[in-house]
């Protein structure tokens, strides 16, 4: 599996957003299904899945959590952040989901496609003190669930092509079939000539390769 970013920065990630989650929602009341929302939409959850190093360095999680509400609700908040000795249930969920999400390399918007914050709240008392692969492997499973196989991995698999043979033969990066397999990218955008050149190789035609 492709991580999303250098794990140098991943534990900066699971602080940034944990506290970003307990901030927004424990100090400014905000409802964490909409917080997750907000934060799904915001160009702050693609510098983090990105792993911007300028952002997971330079910024502290109740930085970011501001940062999305004035991107989102053109408000920022005023609550001041309370002094907390021990992780919150939203601490959790947040360092968690940051886990998955360098783990997995999947969008948060997905992810909370999935997985709603009430979901997320019933998976703390279970996990929170469990190591944090295994949160990782109960949400990969209910996302590959909700997610079905593309039909490009699908195709590919009953082929029996690995995705680095397929990048090889046809000269489409494996970067970009996996990024089509995990709906990171919509290959119904990718240009004729990349969905010519999958097909050649898996002796199907562009239509199959297509999502309806």
């Amino acid at each position: 599996m492709t991580h999303a970013y250098q794990e140098i920065y991943l534990s900066n990630a699971q602080a940034l957003l944990g506290d970003a989650f307990d901030y927004a929602i424990n100090a400014c009341g905000v409802a964490g299904d909409s917080f997750i929302k907000l934060f799904s939409v915001s160009s702050v959850s693609n510098r983090i899945e990105n792993g911007e190093p300028s952002y997971l360095l330079g910024k502290s999680g109740i930085e970011t959590a501001v940062d999305v509400l004035v991107e989102t609700t053109g408000k920022a908040p005023t609550a001041k952040p309370q002094a907390n000795f021990s992780r919150s249930r939203e601490y959790w969920i947040g360092w968690a989901v940051a886990y998955y999400q360098w783990f997995s390399g999947r969008k948060f918007s997905d992810i909370f496609k999935v997985l709603s914050f009430e979901d997320l709240q019933q998976m703390y008392s279970p996990l929170h003190e469990a190591d944090v692969t295994k949160f990782a492997d109960i949400v990969d499973a209910k996302v590959r669930e909700y997610f079905a196989d593309t039909n490009l991995k699908r195709i590919r698999t009953l082929y029996g092509c690995t995705q680095a043979e397929l990048a090889k033969r046809s000269n489409v990066s494996l970067r970009s079939i996996q990024m089509y397999e995990q709906r990171n990218k919509d290959i119904n955008k990718a240009s004729a000539e990349t969905v010519l050149s999958l097909a050649k190789v898996l002796g199907c035609t562009m239509e199959d390769l297509l999502e309806t």
